[in-house]
């Protein structure tokens, strides 16, 4: 239950004020003065406070109710302050506005509006709150990682910091990495880390995507050719392995690799040796190779379309990184990323976290894109950002073979799931926007 903190000298403004909020499901805090309301915001959780202007019988011009306003910020900047006032107090009421305060009612006010604006700002408090917390979170984070550099990474869940630590640790060594995750999930970004954290961090960091290459090129593009080793190639080429000679080849996209580029591959990485096409001189290089798939590289074994051999090469270390759906607390610190100094509804942050991001943080990063074009300016709503599925208006619902989940049966699994969402949607075989659905209709918090 929220608390609301009522400031005013005014016992029948006290009681009435009190009485509304209590009646809507608020819990009521009450100050006569300004000592009292410090007292009560330093020392207590407050969700947002409603406060008079003047405390004393004989003054009307409102600087008490702007002192306390300064004072309040102070001790807690997120928490929402809408004034009470009179018509002599307006403009130092529209002046507070200015300088932060969320709103004002002047007196006698409507109990309709007062209430949806209450309803509107504790949220957004909740939200701000959230991004202080996340930022707090992320300067604790990194204090034990003084000196990485996490080349401007942007995460809050528990998942990616145990990929972020597992990299750190890799970056002293020279074994092969392979990271492996669905697209759009931000494998390269892990393998910048590891190279910026690493002895080779001063050395060459060669990127090629396989995935983008015409397989009839990827070897040249890898290995170097000779002029005229195929159609077009009028002179001669240095491959990646060259390129990266003495430092670190990212290879995105392996699965990609066909089998003879495999094979060569595969001689790189157990002598350093190869040739470029069209020539029979040997060169040698020392690369540590950092590798990236969407693919099922063990299914591909099985069917034949990649060296098993080759597969154990790559894979000393496998970093698996988990799609966006899954760590849904690194979704409005991304969007804060993408979009600074933009606020969000507390539903569009609810839709989004809900929203499954088949392409990930690049569908994400899109999405912020299109949004802060077609509205640059105030708050941003869930359907600004136009997904792909309108999953934030309509969600699949549990079928009519399957028993609807109780109350208890809900608070059970969201106990033995710990809260995570995710996990207590598979239990109950529905998506998360129903389960979000379930759970606003129960009242159970999450």
């Amino acid at each position: 239950m929220e608390k609301i903190l009522i400031v005013d000298d005014n016992p029948s403004i006290l009681e009435a004020l009190s009485l509304l909020l209590e009646i809507h499901g608020y819990a009521v805090v009450t100050a006569q003065n300004a000592f009292e309301a410090q007292q009560v915001v330093q020392y207590q959780n407050i969700a947002l406070v409603l406060q008079d202007m003047n405390f004393s019988s004989d003054t009307t011009s409102g600087e008490e109710g702007k002192t306390l306003f300064y004072r309040l910020r102070e001790l807690n900047p997120y928490l929402p302050i809408i004034l009470i006032t009179a018509w002599t107090e307006l403009e130092t009421a529209i002046e507070l506005v200015k300088a932060g305060a969320a709103d004002y009612i002047g007196k006698p006010w409507d109990d309709q509006k007062l209430l949806t604006s209450i309803a509107n700002l504790v949220e957004l408090g909740k939200a701000q709150a959230s991004n202080a917390h996340y930022k707090r979170q992320q300067a604790e984070r990194e204090a034990p990682k003084a000196g990485a550099n996490l080349v401007g990474l942007v995460y809050s869940s528990t998942a990616m910091e145990r990929i972020v630590d597992m990299a750190l640790q890799l970056a002293k060594s020279d074994v092969s990495v392979l990271i492996t995750g669905p697209n759009g999930s931000g494998k390269e970004r892990i393998a910048e880390i590891i190279q910026a954290n690493s002895g080779l961090k001063d050395k060459p960091f060669i990127k090629v995507n396989a995935g983008a290459l015409p397989q009839d090129l990827i070897e040249a593009e890898l290995f170097g050719a000779e002029a005229g080793a195929y159609t077009g190639a009028n002179k001669q080429r240095i491959g990646r392995f060259e390129a990266a000679d003495g430092g670190t080849l990212f290879l995105d996209e392996i699965g990609n690799l066909p089998l003879s580029g495999q094979m060569k591959l595969l001689r790189v990485l157990q002598s350093g040796e190869f040739e470029r096409l069209g020539s029979v001189q040997t060169r040698k290089v020392n690369v540590r190779v950092i590798s990236a798939t969407n693919a099922n590289l063990l299914k591909d074994i099985k069917n034949g379309q990649f060296r098993e051999d080759l597969y154990y090469r790559l894979n000393v270390i496998e970093l698996q990184l988990p799609p966006l759906c899954e760590r849904a607390d690194d979704i409005v610190p991304l969007i804060s990323h993408f979009l600074p100094n933009r606020e969000l509804s507390h539903a569009a942050q609810r839709a989004l976290k809900a929203y499954s991001w088949p392409g990930n943080v690049r569908e994400l990063e899109n999405a912020c894109k299109r949004a802060g074009v077609l509205k640059p300016e105030g708050e941003l709503d869930e359907h600004d950002f136009i997904l792909k599925t309108d999953v934030m208006a309509s969600a699949t619902t549990i079928t009519s073979t399957k028993q609807e989940p109780t109350k208890q049966q809900l608070e059970e699994a969201m106990h033995a799931h710990q809260g995570v969402i995710a996990k207590v949607a598979r239990h109950f075989g529905m998506t998360r926007q129903a389960l979000y659905r379930r759970l606003q209709k129960f009242e159970i918090e999450y």
